[in-house]
């Protein structure tokens, strides 16, 4: 399932993009939150420097734990290529959009902002939940979302201590008889249609709706828009729309919380 560490994987990404760095790996950022966790400084504890057999041990368990090896190294920056304007649909175990409020007032085209708390599209005013996948492609994905998705301003450093990074772990997809067929609160949705003879296809997470406050219908239509089609909105249900449901697991993190792990890493010098 998801977990703190995918979301810690996010915020690195982003972070380290602005600040022009080289992002850490998700194993090491495993094995480094194994040895926060353990050191006590997630809960105000300041040490000047964590013990070598501290990092050794948490390394062993995190290794153990996850399966993964940290002998992987992401590419100098400039890293990484930039990437495309529109993420393609999720797959098993990945997750995916972003939504805000966007550039544009056109209706249905997103939704409205939640409150600072659960934050991380960029606007002087309020934001909305950034979502990523949970492999290594978080790193691109998380870029997409916060820098290249053409419906949103691209998120600014000075907006980071506002925002929340929830990542979603997706399961149980299976074909919808319908456009209704999926529950409010338990179902994401994955959709796709011909339009004028081009292909369109958007997905929304399975608290997208909820949090909206949508009905079933207003979802589809948002989503619809979210996929570029620009019918009218009355005439939605004279297209055909091939309709995915699934459920999510989901881990979420905000960045005071980064910020105290990332800080804990500098200070003790931890080694990768």
């Amino acid at each position: 399932m998801a977990t703190a560490e995918h979301c810690l994987y996010a915020f690195e990404a982003l972070v380290a993009h602005l600040e022009r760095r080289q992002p850490m790996e998700l194993a090491d950022i495993q094995k480094s939150w194994a040895a926060y966790l353990a050191s006590g400084a997630s809960s105000g504890t300041k040490l000047s420097k964590a013990l070598p057999a501290l990092h050794r041990l948490a390394a062993a368990a995190a290794d153990q734990s996850s399966g993964t090896s940290s002998q992987t190294r992401a590419p100098p920056y400039p890293w990484p290529p930039t990437p495309p304007r529109r993420p393609s649909p999720p797959s098993p175990g990945a997750t995916t959009p972003r939504y805000a409020s966007p550039r544009s007032s056109s209706p249905g085209t997103s939704s409205p902002r939640t409150p600072a708390t659960r934050t991380t599209a960029p606007s002087a005013a309020a934001s909305a939940p950034l979502r990523t996948r949970t492999s290594r492609t978080a790193s691109p994905a998380t870029l997409t979302s916060a820098l290249h998705d053409t419906r949103f301003n691209p998120i600014r450093a000075s907006e980071l201590p506002t925002l929340e990074v929830a990542v979603t772990l997706l399961t149980d997809f299976e074909d919808a008889a319908d456009t209704m067929d999926w529950s409010l609160g338990v179902h994401g949705i994955r959709i796709s249609f011909v339009y004028h003879g081009r292909r369109y296809g958007a997905t929304y997470l399975p608290d997208v709706a909820v949090e909206q406050g949508w009905t079933k219908e207003e979802t589809i239509v948002s989503l619809m828009r979210k996929a570029g089609w620009v019918g009218r909105k009355d005439r939605w249900r004279d297209v055909e729309v091939d309709t995915v449901r699934y459920q999510g697991k989901k881990e979420s993190l905000a960045y005071p919380e980064y910020r105290n792990w990332r800080d804990w890493i500098d200070e003790t010098k931890w080694e990768t």
